[in-house]
């Protein structure tokens, strides 16, 4: 398959992956100092985190030109070409609902009390195709305790930035703007559920979701929504922007499932970025750690 490469990437552009091996072990025999960019964002991992996986990771190259980001257009290439009219600063994040300290914060300060550490994920589309990802950010559980959530709090929902200027995808009815996705709490609260500030050692692209998406392993990719600038603690189950579009199609829970097949592709197997052959898809994306938040659910019911 042929990734189209963005016009104004240059190969300088492109941390190689043994250059970006051999400067995350030397970080490693330091202690862990982390590096950071012109953002003042912590870029390089404190800590290989023991959730990461080993296996190979898909290169720079892919991981940044073949995306899902309808903001900026529904082909794969889309993003990388279309993204770089956002503009990440200054930005902001409003978090409200039912917590005991709401409140409206610059990227800064709600990055500020948070350490970095890297955590190398696997990613698996709906759509049959998946990515290994070292994605650098903290745990989400970290961020929401700051606000207090209060014992209503069954739910969380996350927005993303609604721009039709900096997002001309958004100017098209694609989707019921913005973006929308949630989580229940114990989903959130999970060690593995992660916000991301970066990649491969460097700052999120635009076209990977800059400068703050969440990464949730476990479930489909489009769980894990990008730009964020909303985050809402809920009592009732908030609405999902693929569940509104195609409720059929896209269950709150969105769990990676090899036996619940999507009406127009089958969940069985999927296709590595990279690789010539399918390999067999995993139960929760392999990550069986969070098998107890379903216990005694129809997971075919509550696809």
């Amino acid at each position: 398959m042929l990734i189209k490469r963005p016009d104004d990437m240059t190969d300088n552009d492109v941390t190689d992956f043994e250059i970006y091996q051999r400067r995350r072990d030397f970080l490693k025999t330091l202690g862990g100092i982390a590096l950071l960019g012109a953002s003042g964002l912590p870029l390089m991992a404190q800590a290989k985190s023991t959730f990461s996986t080993d296996e190979e990771q898909t290169p720079y190259k892919d991981v940044t030109t073949y995306n899902n980001f309808y903001e900026f257009g529904t082909d794969k290439s889309d993003p990388a070409e279309y993204a770089g009219s956002l503009q990440t600063s200054p930005w902001s994040i409003t978090v409200d609902g039912e917590c005991e300290n709401p409140g409206k914060l610059t990227l800064e300060d709600l990055l500020k009390p948070h350490s970095t550490e890297e955590r190398i994920y696997r990613l698996r589309c709906v759509e049959g195709w998946s990515m290994v990802i070292p994605w650098m950010g903290f745990p989400l559980a970290d961020l929401l305790k700051r606000f207090n959530p209060t014992s209503k709090a069954k739910y969380v929902r996350f927005e993303t930035l609604f721009d039709p200027k900096q997002m001309p995808g958004q100017q098209r009815s694609v989707l019921d703007w913005p973006y929308a996705e949630g989580l229940r709490m114990d989903e959130a609260m999970h060690p593995l559920t992660f916000m991301a500030t970066g990649l491969y050692g460097k700052n999120l692209p635009n076209q990977n979701g800059a400068p703050l998406r969440l990464v949730v392993p476990w479930k489909y990719g489009f769980k894990s929504i990008k730009s964020i600038v909303k985050i809402s603690f809920l009592e009732q189950q908030p609405a999902t922007s693929w569940g509104r579009s195609a409720p059929g199609e896209y269950g709150f829970y969105s769990n990676v499932n090899p036996e619940v097949d999507h009406p127009r592709w089958s969940q069985k197997r999927e296709r590595r970025i990279g690789e010539f052959r399918k390999r067999e898809t995993l139960m929760f994306n392999g990550y069986d750690q969070v098998a107890s938040l379903y216990s005694g659910m129809d997971l075919r019911k509550n696809f």
